[in-house]
């Protein structure tokens, strides 16, 4: 009984992966439009060297706290020992779509590959081709310092089965095309739930409580709420100008992480800052949950 309950959870916990080493539809991606993606996805606001003003110097290291320890961003540079730059395409769409590494193992999300997992294919195969043009950066980060059941990767299994859909996203699909992208970008890209949602005993995010705030992820302060419960007075104009400048409408500055999200929002064209603000204005009140 107890080889096959284990060899049972061996075959659920398994890693599975959507794309195979060659797959065409990863070939040919646009370092341009790649560039785009990258800064809509946030990455360098992670996966920069913390401590140095090149935000393109992807050697990895921040340290991210939690309730079940610290994890260390990786290096996700062109270095192929200690970065990225020996993975395939697939290795790197296999990655963001479903949380798997290219030795096969789970990745801890604290990577948000949840958010992640709706990306379009031709956005990644772009990110891919962009990533390879960028310096790479040399050491590689401290290991995560994680009490010892969290560092059975194969646990992380059990997680995905409750909580993890390969492709399932967020992002709407709509007749109003800035609904579409809006949505696309902060469910998907941005991951703007990730940071301003409320999250279970075991690191979910709570459904009722999505986009409207709570404890910051690493336990250093709280996330406002973006829903109608908060922002009703903010016009969706009020909302672009502060993904572009930082600044709110009554005079105020974002700070925290919110500034690193800026700095990349900042960059993209400005009709993709208008649609996540038309998105965010569609999403329906939603109390934040008590501390």
């Amino acid at each position: 009984m107890a080889a096959i309950a284990f060899s049972l959870f061996w075959w659920l916990t398994r890693p599975t992966l959507s794309f195979r080493q060659g797959d065409p539809s990863l070939e040919g991606g646009d370092p341009a439009k790649g560039r785009l993606v990258f800064t809509a996805g946030l990455c360098n606001a992670c996966h920069a060297t913390p401590g140095q003003d090149d935000p393109m110097k992807l050697g990895g290291g921040l340290a991210l706290a939690s309730p079940f320890g610290t994890f260390r961003v990786p290096n996700i540079s062109s270095d192929p020992v200690e970065g990225i730059g020996a993975w395939s395409a697939a290795d790197l769409a296999n990655a963001l779509v479903d949380g798997v590494s290219p030795k096969g193992q789970h990745y801890y999300p604290a990577f948000p590959y949840v958010g992640y997992t709706g990306m379009h294919v031709e956005d990644i195969r772009d990110l891919y081709a962009y990533l390879r043009t960028l310096p790479a950066a040399h050491g590689k980060p401290p290991p995560h310092d994680l009490p010892l059941i969290f560092r059975i990767r194969r646990m992380i299994g059990i997680w995905k089965l409750l909580y993890f859909r390969p492709g399932m996203t967020q992002a709407q699909m709509s007749t109003d095309t800035l609904v579409t992208r809006g949505s696309y970008l902060a469910e998907v890209m941005s991951h703007c739930a990730e940071c301003h949602s409320s999250r279970n005993l075991f690191g979910a995010i709570k459904p009722s409580t999505r986009f409207a705030g709570g404890i910051d992820p690493e336990g250093t302060g709280f996330v406002p709420n973006i829903t109608a419960q908060r922002l009703s007075q903010w016009s969706e104009n009020d909302i672009a100008a502060m993904l572009k400048s930082g600044q709110t409408p009554d005079h105020g500055t974002v700070g925290s992480s919110m500034a690193d999200v800026v700095s990349n929002l900042a960059a993209l064209p400005e009709s993709d800052r208008r649609a996540i603000a038309h998105y965010v204005k569609t999403l329906p009140a939603r109390p934040t949950t008590n501390p």
